[in-house]
């Protein structure tokens, strides 16, 4: 992508990492509504051309997604892929190419929240080596004529019980609807996806107030240069802290509010 789509694309990766960082939001189940959007889109391709036209009122565009999904979809699909058609793309098939990414994104995240992410890249990279080691797995896998059902099913005989559920998942759609991709080339950009989700770490910070800009700046920095990776800053109010600031990360707890030291304070006196 180059231009208007990379921008568009940038904002929604921004719009779901917000999202799914709310551990409320099923990002399984976001994924597969987002892999539904991208098949509708993918085979009408007047609507997609419609929803891209830039001739077109961004918000009379997300208000047509809007009425299109609401009722199929859950909510949280519905804003996101509104917000997308309210952005510029370069082309229509790019607007495709971006939601069937954040579906990806998603259930790569959903792998993370599990703390799965490790073996999901492992899962997919191997998964590539034995194709490229099986000339006739890779030719059932990719024959255009053969349906898709049954791809599923041979692919769920390879993997079932032997990989992540959300590998079966990713797997199987990239082999059942590879949008002109090669296997091989799918695989690679799904590699690269939870490598660069791997990378990145999410920082529950709860405060009395709320941080200043500059003071958010700061701690983003202290944490990223602490644990050698880019931090993103999930940030709470919460006066019953009375103040001082709590951090956790991933199940590690950094706490530093007075809440805290006065039930520590407690806790000593009483033993």
């Amino acid at each position: 992508m180059n231009g208007a789509s990379r921008e568009a694309l940038a904002a929604a990766r921004e719009r779901l990492d917000a999202l799914t960082d709310n551990t409320s939001v099923d990002a399984a189940k976001l994924a597969e509504e987002l892999a539904a959007v991208t098949a509708l889109l993918d085979r009408e391709v007047s609507l997609r051309r419609v929803l891209t036209d830039p001739a077109q009122a961004g918000e009379a565009k997300a208000e047509l997604a809007t009425r299109l999904l609401s009722g199929q979809v859950g909510g949280e699909t519905v804003d996101l892929v509104s917000g997308m058609v309210r952005s510029r793309w370069s082309q229509s098939r790019d607007l495709v190419d971006g939601i069937e990414e954040l579906a990806a994104t998603a259930d790569l995240t959903a792998a993370q929240q599990a703390g799965a992410l490790d073996d999901v890249e492992d899962e997919l990279f191997r998964f590539g080596r034995i194709v490229a080691s099986s000339p006739g797995l890779r030719s059932a896998l990719t024959e255009r004529s053969a349906a898709a059902s049954a791809k599923t099913e041979l692919l769920r005989s390879l993997l079932e019980g032997k990989a992540n559920a959300v590998t079966e998942r990713l797997v199987v759609r990239l082999v059942t609807v590879p949008r002109g991709r090669s296997l091989e080339a799918g695989l690679d950009a799904l590699i690269k996806l939870a490598a660069a989700r791997r990378n990145r770490v999410v920082a529950v910070v709860t405060t009395a107030v709320p941080l200043s800009d500059r003071q958010k700046q700061r701690l983003g920095a202290v944490l990223s240069k602490l644990y050698g990776r880019e931090m993103h800053l999930n940030l709470d109010v919460d006066p019953e802290v009375l103040g001082g600031i709590s951090v956790r990360i991933g199940d590690e707890a950094i706490d530093g509010t007075i809440a805290e030291r006065l039930e520590e304070a407690a806790r000593r006196l009483a033993g």
